[in-house]
């Protein structure tokens, strides 16, 4: 990705979008949001060990990498519908709040 959103360029994949929404929609609701990008921010990758691991084990193809509260939620794609909602929910509760 060239930028840190992911969407950029002709072809956008409908689902990253629908994530980046998420994502937004988390964040004005008051749940930390951390999003990296690889070539950006290499670092943040190799200094968290479950990342690491991650990578190690399986190369970039497990990217990316979705965590709530420390657990994995998804690797290697963007969550479908059901599952944002599952990661919505799962956010929420780490801060007790409620999308609209």
């Amino acid at each position: 990705m060239c930028c840190s959103t992911g969407l950029c360029g002709n072809d956008i994949d409908p689902a990253l979008v629908s994530f980046a929404a998420l994502l937004q929609q988390l964040s004005q609701k008051g749940v930390t949001v951390e999003r990296f990008n690889l070539s950006q921010q290499p670092m943040a990758f190799v200094q968290n060990p479950a990342v690491k691991a991650f990578l190690d084990k399986d190369g970039v193809e497990v990217l990316p990498l979705i965590f709530v509260g420390g657990e994995v939620h998804a690797k290697g794609r963007y969550p479908t519908d059901a599952e944002r909602e599952a990661l919505a929910s799962a956010a929420l509760d780490e801060t007790d709040g409620v999308l609209p």
